[in-house]
């Protein structure tokens, strides 16, 4: 059970659950050795969530449903919600149940937890660094493979944006596609104008560009979004000042926590970085334990 009084971003409770099962399959796969000739069965444990660092939490739900799936006597108590701000030595949450089914939850509930808060951790640096500029800082799909929707949940929580969550929600046409064109000889402005003919009105087209003189012919095509790629900061700013709005304009490529504000101070709209997700270090966020028979 969890308890919690402030609202969180969404993530659903069926991709929570599926994540979660695996990895408990995956480290106790035929249950708890250690737990089972150490402890005994009417063992009861009470736990403290304590951080030993400052950060944003996120993964509260998952650490929870940890420790549910393996025993559904356990009991967890939030203290914040995802999303909050927490100081070093805060107890975020309280855990009490049964012990061996506490202890056999701890790592992977721990795992999930600190590494979806280190995420949004560093996504609330970089949000933090661009205030005042308008531009809004998004995640890539550079994302751990089976648990992009717990990771693109941090950095929502951390107070960034998602980009398109798969292949399949978007026409990102990239280098290597416009390097095929050129390939076949095929006029840029025309592919962009085909392409968008074969799309429904609902689904955003978006070209990434790496020169200057690549915007006019993409932006002759009819694009929703132009992605400059890895543009030295005039350029950037040469470029919003072509793109005049005809086109959201993302920035991306050399993305740091000390470069980003540069880049959005030169007006692009949407800054990506995949560094949000493949870079993030887990928090250090600790399960202190008092067990009774």
């Amino acid at each position: 059970m969890l308890t919690t009084t402030a609202p969180a971003p969404t993530l659903p409770a069926a991709r929570i659950e599926a994540v979660v099962s695996a990895a408990l399959v995956e480290d106790a796969p035929w249950g708890d050795l250690t737990g089972e000739v150490f402890l005994p069965a009417e063992a009861v444990a009470t736990a403290e969530l304590t951080a030993r660092e400052p950060g944003v939490l996120s993964g509260i739900e998952v650490f929870a449903a940890a420790f549910r799936l393996t025993d559904p006597a356990v009991q967890v108590r939030a203290h914040r919600a995802d999303g909050d701000r927490f100081t070093a030595g805060q107890v975020l949450a309280t855990v009490t149940g049964p012990a061996r089914a506490v202890v056999q939850a701890e790592r992977v509930a721990l795992n999930l937890l600190q590494r979806m808060t280190g995420i949004a951790t560093l996504t609330r640096r970089v949000v933090d660094a661009v205030e005042g500029t308008g531009a809004a800082i998004t995640d890539t799909r550079k994302t751990t493979p089976g648990l992009r929707a717990l990771e693109r949940h941090a950095v929502r929580c951390g107070g960034g944006v998602n980009h398109r969550f798969s292949l399949s929600d978007a026409v990102m046409a990239k280098d290597n596609h416009l390097a095929v064109l050129r390939q076949q000889g095929l006029d840029l402005t025309a592919a962009i104008r085909q392409a968008r003919s074969r799309l429904g009105h609902t689904t955003t087209l978006e070209v990434e560009v790496d020169r200057i003189e690549q915007i006019e012919p993409v932006l002759a095509g009819g694009v929703d979004v132009i992605m400059l790629d890895n543009f030295a900061l005039p350029d950037l700013a040469r470029g919003v000042e072509i793109i005049a709005g005809r086109a959201i304009v993302e920035a991306s490529g050399t993305v740091t926590l000390e470069t980003v504000a540069d880049i959005a101070r030169t007006g692009v709209d949407v800054i990506s970085s995949g560094a949000l997700t493949h870079s993030a270090r887990h928090l250090d966020l600790g399960l202190d334990m008092t067990v009774t028979a």
